[in-house]
């Protein structure tokens, strides 16, 4: 195997050495891959630090050396990696030893398009442990069982009842797939959720098999500054990043023919669940209102969906 793992770093001076060196530790990275995209800290220059220490790692700026966010920087990463395989990592996150232990077997069989693994927790601070415990806690971020490739794009769809996640962290997939079925790979004018959308998208193009799901792969680092991680522990912008994410994956969905009828429904009406979630007051009882003369069933699924609920008043 042949790996590039694609690390953007944005405000990560702090963390991105750890990252790097825990990628470092396997002979199947071929390359790490550094997409420094205008930190406001030393990043830059930590990441320097690296390409001349590790023969392996390389840096890249976005040709204006501005800031364009994680999707764009991903891009970037995929444009320039070289390796037969394709792993995501975040600058503040790091691998474990058995990062690849599943994927070195599965990826034998060609027919195997892409590997997910399980995502842990580390609070690099008791401040943070304490601030963010209730949102993240000590939990697995992972499926709760093996489901078949063609299980996949509905279970992360919520339509298979108690399905989970995964994280792109714990996501390895073969670059040549991913280059011919997934263009654009990341939707670079989601500034937040791009990876959520494009989880949801390759699932449904690519065949997604699970790896080592009852214990860690890879770790999620959780601090103070932490932009992701500040935004899901706000119980108001949630709403609206969810609104533009459901948006874009609903725009696809219309624009795809193959994607079954009920799926697409299905897409809908979460959509629009989050966005009567995200709507003032008076404007929640007009759209409630007219989905339960129009659509009857596209408030009740959305009734029936927790975070609807918690995010509706």
């Amino acid at each position: 195997m042949k790996i590039s793992v694609i690390i953007p770093v944005y405000n990560a001076e702090n963390y991105v050495t750890q990252a790097v060196e825990s990628a470092l530790q396997f002979d199947e990275v071929f390359e790490v891959i550094l997409v420094e995209d205008k930190s406001p800290d030393n990043a830059l220059e930590v990441c320097r630090n690296l390409e001349n220490k590790y023969e392996r790692v390389k840096l890249f700026q976005h040709p204006d050396k501005e800031n364009h966010g994680a999707g764009a920087s991903r891009n970037l990463g995929i444009e320039k990696a070289t390796g037969d395989f394709i792993a995501f990592l975040d600058a503040d996150d790091y691998y474990l030893p058995n990062r690849f232990d599943a994927e070195k077997k599965l990826f034998e069989n060609q027919e195997v398009d892409a590997v997910y693994g399980a995502l842990g927790v580390h609070y690099y601070s008791e401040k943070a442990k304490e601030q963010y415990e209730p949102l993240f806690g000590d939990r697995l971020t992972t499926v709760y069982k093996k489901h078949d490739p063609e299980d996949v794009f509905p279970g992360l769809l919520n339509m298979k009842g108690s399905f989970g996640l995964f994280s792109i962290d714990g996501l390895t997939i073969r670059r040549k797939p991913l280059l011919e079925k997934i263009q654009p790979v990341f939707k670079t004018h989601l500034r937040l959720h791009q990876d959520t959308e494009f989880l949801l998208r390759s699932s449904y193009y690519l065949r997604f098999h699970p790896g080592i799901l009852d214990k860690a792969i890879a770790m999620r680092g959780v601090h103070e500054s932490n932009r992701i991680t500040q935004v899901d522990s706000n119980k108001k912008k949630p709403s609206i990043t969810r609104v533009m994410l459901w948006k874009e994956v609903n725009k696809w969905a219309e624009s795809e023919p193959a994607i079954p009828k009920d799926i697409k429904i299905h897409i809908k009406r979460t959509h629009r669940s989050w966005e009567i979630a995200n709507s003032s007051v008076g404007k929640k009882w007009g759209m409630i209102l007219k989905y339960l003369i129009t659509d009857y069933k596209s408030i009740r699924s959305g009734l029936y969906n927790i975070n609807f609920r918690n995010n509706l008043f």
